[in-house]
């Protein structure tokens, strides 16, 4: 084309898009009459919509089609604009002499209408939307997502992995496009209910934001529309599972166990898996952040699950050290295992975390175990994870008759609550927690953690604030707060309008009997909260004796002067109200203050 038919071109297609001809003129270096001259010459004003409109997108299509690296919203926009070339093709038959069929083939073919709507109520991802899933999810992968993805065909994997690194956001899309491009079903098993339904949300977030498809469904059936040569695929379902696992014993499919080191139960669940796992074409994929080395799960990683069925002399090695597993490694058990820390995925890019920053807000201890990939050893806790684990309770089964999470008022009955108050006299820069606690409906009946806030950074009227909209929420009848240090300033604001709150000035003796007392209720089975809560387990697990001039009492560590075990500690505040003799009414006192 020669330079001034393009300039030409160029010119009308900017004066169709609004452009005035001086603009255009300065715009591409040209005389304002002759621009002037081409839009009266060539009867710009006198061109057809249509035209206009086919012109302005043959343009951008043309300029996404040469792009080399096409993002996902790239994929998505030329999908867009060839349905657009499609509609205005129909709408030029219409006002060539055509029919209403043209401008809606519905009326030449109901039927083929009728089917369209059912495709599109059945989540259909074609080929072309798996595509663009790929392309997607391949763009915004760090390093250490990047080393999980190139180990989809092993059989067996196993990823001990430090927190808030990823690891549900890349599994859910891995094991969607594994569904969508294999035709195998996938198996999602979490601690509870509410944990499970994360993978749902981050697959339906991810197929909207990207397909601009809404998936819907539970378990969710996927259409996978036609192969290369136009013959139809199989539909493929997703399940996604908390502690009712035991009935997809039926189900045959890929598994994947979130926070495997955190379920109770683990090894009649790994056999549940297996069984659903069986055929050698179906995987299984494990990853966790560490508990403790007394979790049914360790032996598992260590290789002394297989091992404990061998004769000493054809036991197998495994090597579990960091330096060892940093990149992933098949065990001679046939696991592939990995260790992957904070400082590990920084190292492949991560760049959504301060380490620094970490390391001030959580102990030197509660740092290895998050972030680096450490296991605790409880063996010295007051609340090792073998007592607590029987607290852990699918809350979305187990509560479901009389707990409604999402409802304006959740629970009807009778609401405790605990606070636990920032360390920090200035009431900045620590942590607070705060729990809604259902007291017990009977004498020796349970009590349930209904739900948990942790408060950071909050000014003292901020956290009465939060404490008074948790009592709208609930019939709450008493609430107790730790008044020792910065929590007075919160305590008094709340007493204006929470008269028979509760004090608690701590020393070892309250401490003492506060621990002692939780620690009796939990041995009797008589405290529940969601099984998905690690933050809640590595509270009270944080908890251990220790010996002070005025006798034995009980810490959590500490970095920083800031405690980990606030979540525990407010628990303990709701729980406290309950005489120590069951058969007694709860305790009535508004101030308990037995100073040091």
């Amino acid at each position: 084309m020669p330079a001034i038919v393009a300039k030409r071109t160029k010119a009308r297609s900017l004066y169709w898009q609004g452009w005035t001809l001086s603009q255009i003129a300065e715009e591409l270096d040209l005389a304002y009459t002759t621009v002037a001259s081409w839009k009266s010459r060539h009867k710009w004003d006198d061109a057809p919509a249509i035209q206009r409109a086919e012109e302005g997108t043959l343009e951008r299509y043309l300029r996404l089609m040469a792009k080399d690296k096409k993002t996902g919203q790239d994929f998505k926009e030329i999908d867009l604009l060839g349905r657009q070339f499609e509609r205005m093709a129909r709408i030029a038959r219409y006002c060539d002499g055509g029919t209403e069929a043209d401008l809606n083939p519905a009326r030449a073919n109901p039927a083929r209408s009728t089917n369209k709507k059912k495709e599109k109520a059945k989540n259909l991802l074609t080929r072309e939307h798996v595509a663009q899933l790929r392309a997607d999810l391949e763009a915004g992968l760090f390093g250490h997502q990047e080393g999980w993805q190139a180990s989809v065909s092993q059989r067996t994997r196993m990823i001990l992995k430090s927190r808030q690194i990823g690891a549900t956001w890349y599994f859910a899309r891995e094991r969607l496009l594994v569904a969508l491009e294999t035709g195998k079903n996938q198996i999602f098993i979490s601690a509870s209910r509410a944990q499970a339904n994360i993978f749902r949300n981050y697959i339906v977030q991810w197929v909207q934001k990207v397909c601009g498809i809404e998936l819907k469904g539970d378990p969710m059936v996927l259409q996978r529309g036609e192969d290369e040569d136009g013959a139809p695929l199989e539909a493929v379902t997703l399940y996604f599972l908390g502690t009712n696992y035991r009935t997809a014993q039926g189900y045959t499919g890929d598994v994947v166990i979130d926070e495997c080191f955190w379920i109770y139960g683990f090894e009649e669940l790994f056999k549940v898996a297996s069984a659903i796992a069986t055929h050698k074409q179906f995987t299984r994929t494990l990853f966790s952040t560490p508990s403790t080395l007394g979790h049914e799960a360790y032996p598992m990683w260590t290789g002394e699950r297989v091992n404990k069925r061998r004769a000493r002399k054809d036991r197998l090695k495994i090597d579990i050290s960091h330096r060892t597993l940093k990149v992933g490694q098949v065990g001679k058990d046939g696991i592939w295992r990995q260790i992957v820390t904070v400082f590990d995925a920084i190292e492949g890019g991560f760049n959504l975390v301060n380490v620094d920053e970490l390391q001030l807000e959580y102990a030197a201890d509660e740092f290895d175990n998050l972030f680096r990939c450490l296991f605790l050893d409880d063996s010295l806790s007051m609340f090792p994870f073998a007592m607590m684990r029987r607290c852990m309770v699918d809350s979305w089964d187990t509560w479901h008759a009389d707990y409604q999470p999402y409802a304006l008022r959740p629970y009807a009955g009778e609401v405790w609550l605990g606070y636990d108050p920032n360390a920090s006299e200035s009431g900045t820069g620590d942590d607070a927690a705060l729990v809604a606690v259902a007291a017990p409906t009977k004498p020796g009946g349970k009590f349930r953690i209904l739900e948990k806030q942790r408060l950071k950074g909050l000014q003292f009227d901020a956290q009465a604030k939060a404490i008074k909209l948790m009592c709208g929420k609930y019939n709450v009848t008493r609430i107790g707060i730790d008044t020792t240090g910065a929590g007075k300033a919160v305590e008094q604001l709340v007493r204006k309008w929470f008269p028979t709150v509760t004090a608690y000035h701590y020393n070892v003796q309250i401490k003492s009997s506060m621990v002692l007392k939780a620690k009796n209720v939990i041995s009797a089975g008589r405290l529940e909260f969601d099984a998905a809560w690690q933050d809640m387990m590595s509270a009270f697990m944080a908890i251990k004796p220790e010996v002070t001039k005025h006798g034995v009492s009980y810490v959590a560590s500490r970095s920083g002067g800031v405690g980990h075990a606030d979540l525990a500690f407010a628990t303990m505040h709701a729980l406290f109200f309950e005489p120590l003799d069951i058969t007694e009414a709860p305790g009535g006192t508004t101030t308990v203050e037995i100073y040091e």
